[in-house]
């Protein structure tokens, strides 16, 4: 038997930060985020031997172990090993080998949540095996126990709900790790012109985003004024973003997320750089009316909203920097998984 899952990555349109802690525990965060046809794979096959085999396919690292109950933390691979740990502890599996492998359809650090997003199709492929009753809400808490709690990884709460539910979602955080998902029943048309005037670019670099992240916890945790009111008002956005989709107001967008990315940089250093800025502001000259960089800054995707026929332009006077955009549509499911 051969056991399957992907899930989707996804880009925050407002409110991206918000869903960090301790700000979400204090204040209450708000996120606006849709899913992409870019995912996260893996693929669980059984073998006859007592062995483990792990494969990321798409970074060319591969581990083999006899067969244990846990795995090392080692720096190598800590995504697989750490669901299978955390799956072994409260579940234990019966099967004595087997192969996992995973692919991701965008760099690592891309901004796009693919770390999370990989850890949510991880612990989805495992429930697939062993026929775990989890719903959507446990899926994605349980893959952010392992990631926050079990491999120390900083980083928000929003990409393991993202990748679990799929398409266009309102989230609120709230304190203890509370968080409610709010379907968007946008009309078709409008989602239409929205993934018409969206353009997905990337910049060819990749970040660490802990550091920003910590950085940014450690200013609400410092009760650095400037930071925190920056979250306050992204916190906002998320609420505007979310009526200008529902009422049909595009015309806003490109606004709501220029407002956006002026109030991002100033939660903590190193969201934007020279470069990004400078990518920023071409776009814009060129036709975009807003953008924001995607996850949590540094590098990786950024997105334009180019309203009419913009779009093509911005793409010329981007090529100078040496990114490229990348085609996409938006995507109503989250994580799905099957057996063969």
């Amino acid at each position: 038997m051969i056991y399957r899952s992907k899930a989707p990555l996804r880009i925050g349109l407002a409110g991206g930060g918000t869903d960090v802690s301790p700000y979400s525990d204090l204040y209450g965060g708000a996120i606006l985020n849709a899913t992409l046809s870019l995912y996260a794979h893996a693929t669980i096959e059984l073998l006859d031997e007592p062995t483990i085999i792990l494969r990321a396919v798409d970074r060319k690292e591969e581990q083999v172990f006899d067969f244990a109950r846990s795995l090392p933390i080692d720096g190598t691979l800590d995504l697989l090993k750490g669901v299978y740990n955390r799956i072994q502890q409260d579940y234990g599996m019966d099967v004595t080998g087997f192969r996992l492998s995973t692919f991701v359809d965008a760099p690592a650090g891309s901004g796009l949540g693919t770390s999370s997003t990989l850890v949510v199709a991880i612990v989805g492929v495992f429930a697939e095996l062993l026929k775990l009753p989890l719903g959507e809400y446990d899926i994605a808490h349980y893959a952010y126990e392992i990631e926050r709690q079990d491999l120390g990884l900083a980083g928000g709460k929003q990409d393991q709900y993202a990748a679990t539910f799929g398409g266009v979602n309102y989230m609120e955080f709230y304190e203890k790790d509370r968080v409610i998902v709010n379907p968007l029943r946008i009309k078709q048309r409008y989602l239409f012109e929205l993934e018409n005037n969206l353009l997905l670019y990337y910049t060819s670099t990749s970040r660490e985003s802990a550091k920003i992240i910590q950085q940014q916890s450690n200013n609400v945790v410092n009760k650095q004024e400037k930071s925190i009111e920056a979250m306050h008002h992204l916190k906002q956005q998320a609420q505007m973003m979310k009526e200008a989709l529902l009422k049909g107001r595009l015309h806003e967008i490109g606004e709501i997320l220029d407002f956006g990315f002026q109030q991002k940089r100033k939660m903590a250093e190193g969201i934007s750089n020279n470069l990004m800025d400078e990518i920023y502001e071409t776009a814009k000259r060129s036709g975009a009316t807003g953008g924001k960089i995607s996850g949590a800054g540094g590098g990786g995707f950024m997105i334009f909203y180019c309203p009419g026929s913009n779009k093509h332009a911005v793409i010329d006077a981007l090529q100078q920097f040496g990114g490229r955009h990348r085609r996409y549509q938006f995507v109503e499911h989250g994580l799905t998984t099957w057996s063969i």
